[in-house]
């Protein structure tokens, strides 16, 4: 038998980020809001196992200090950032140069000091005469964040095989004035540039091939999971920007320190884990467990393919596949807190770091934890593969290195090939709407906004002032 009947003004399917700041925007409003969750936690893809006393990310995505989402989300005021060193490490024919770094006393590549709380970095004066767009910088407001030797989609040289060892003087000075021009250029600008797979687009702009294999592939591989460059040159520079206005950083604790602040911020009684939504429409939300909940309006926020199950018909993009392996060892790498991209693409690894260097909260006192990213299709023996590369990678011997986890996401990251739409409507027709960061850029940053511009577009429709008192949810037997 169905539970009784239980009301609110809007009921929210799915509590990743999205849809979590869109029920803060909405709470805040005076709207009764109702976030139903499948899962037994809440994240979604933003989820960290814990093993030991380490803390493994599902995904492990970036962020960065310039997602401006990250201060003007309500609560989100105590997490905290752990930053990667400036710039990132590369690996190019044996040996490492550091790449993206700003230069002393500042620069491009971030602020100065410690950017590792999010508290600091809402001190900072907000944008009021600009609205923000989905890449989280000020613009015009939307309507509406492999395989070893892959093959290149796009256009590849010889890279930076050719010529004198990537990293010298000329490179940094042409790597840095190309960053420093992109982060001062006005997101419009880059918005209104012809659109065309990101690896051309470099191409056609001048940029030296040697750049483009040796530094700018595999940083858009981290940053968008894409080391073919085929994503939409307008979500690479966007992508790119961001890096060169800010610093990479992780959430302190892992990946689910953020949805479970965003959780705990939200009145009593708001989020419910466990119920399963069977179906919706405009007026109500049929679960497995509690039956209905009629409402004024539903707002899907699960991922793109979930979302389609509800919605036959809603159109969902290709993924990026993720596999993260997690290894700790007593001896660490001695690289420290920064992020080690592999431009050579002769092994599996896309980038790496000693994440319990970035961040020692992920792992116990005394051990090391080093996570590795491979893009696409794992190899079958994903491990051996792994700790070969990875001894190429750190110079060290990876033998002694125990496994901790393997965690392969075959719908990690939606694909943004052009055409591609950043402003993606949200509100499907009056009374439903639909956000996450498949409707506007798949980083962190574009799941936050996206979660924004649904409860804007929602609170546009329902006018002010909540309609229902919402009962209490019973727990389910």
């Amino acid at each position: 038998m169905l539970e009784p009947v239980y009301q609110a003004d809007v009921v929210i399917v799915g509590a990743g980020v999205a849809g979590l700041a869109a029920a803060h925007r909405l709470t805040s409003a005076g709207v009764t809001t109702v976030v139903l969750e499948a899962a037994h936690c809440v994240g979604g893809r933003m989820s960290t196992e814990k093993i030991d006393g380490f803390r493994l990310d599902r995904i492990g995505q970036l962020l960065s200090t310039s997602y401006p989402e990250l201060r003007l989300t309500q609560g989100l005021d105590g997490l905290v950032l752990q930053p990667f060193a400036p710039g990132v490490l590369v690996h190019s024919e044996g040996r490492h140069h550091r790449a993206g770094a700003p230069p002393a006393g500042g620069g491009a590549g971030g602020a100065r000091g410690a950017l590792n709380a999010v508290r600091a970095l809402a001190s900072a004066p907000r944008a009021t005469s600009a609205p923000r767009t989905g890449n989280g910088t000020p613009g015009t407001r939307p309507t509406g964040p492999r395989i070893a030797r892959p093959r290149a989609a796009g256009p590849r040289s010889a890279g930076p095989r050719s010529g004198a060892p990537l990293g010298s003087t000329v490179d940094q000075a042409r790597l840095g004035a190309a960053l420093a021009r992109i982060a001062a250029t006005p997101v419009e600008r880059l918005l209104a540039r012809p659109e065309l797979p990101a690896g051309h687009a470099l191409l056609a702009r001048g940029l030296p091939a040697r750049t483009i294999d040796g530094f700018v592939r595999p940083l858009l591989a981290a940053l968008l999971c894409d080391p073919e460059l085929t994503t939409s040159s307008r979500c690479a520079d966007l992508a790119l920007r961001a890096f060169a206005s800010g610093r990479l950083c992780l959430p302190e604790g892992g990946a689910e320190a953020l949805p479970e602040l965003l959780a705990r911020a939200l009145p009593p009684g708001t989020v419910h884990t466990g119920v399963r939504a069977t179906s919706v429409s405009t007026t109500s939300v049929t679960t497995a467990e509690h039956g209905e909940f009629r409402c004024a309006a539903v707002l899907l926020a699960t991922d793109a393919h979930a979302a389609a199950e509800l919605l036959p018909g809603l159109r969902v993009p290709d993924f990026h596949p993720v596999t993260v392996v997690h290894h700790t060892t007593d001896e660490p790498p001695s690289t420290g807190a920064s992020l080690l991209l592999d431009a050579d693409r002769r092994g599996p690894v896309a980038h790496t770091a000693v994440v319990s260097q970035v961040d020692p909260s992920r792992a116990p006192a005394g051990r090391a934890l080093v996570s590795s990213t491979v893009l696409g299709a794992p190899p079958a023996d994903i491990d051996g593969a792994v700790r070969a590369h990875l001894a190429r990678l750190y110079g060290t011997s990876t033998a002694r290195w125990e496994t901790l986890a393997v965690h392969h996401t075959a719908r990690a990251v939606p694909a943004m090939r052009p055409p591609y739409d950043l402003r993606k409507p949200v509100r499907l027709l009056a009374g439903l709407y639909v956000c996450g960061d498949h409707r506007d850029t798949s980083t962190v940053q574009g799941a936050l906004h996206s979660g924004h511009r649904a409860a804007t577009a929602v609170l546009a429709d329902l006018g002010a002032g909540p309609m229902h008192i919402a009962d209490p949810l019973p727990t389910a037997a």
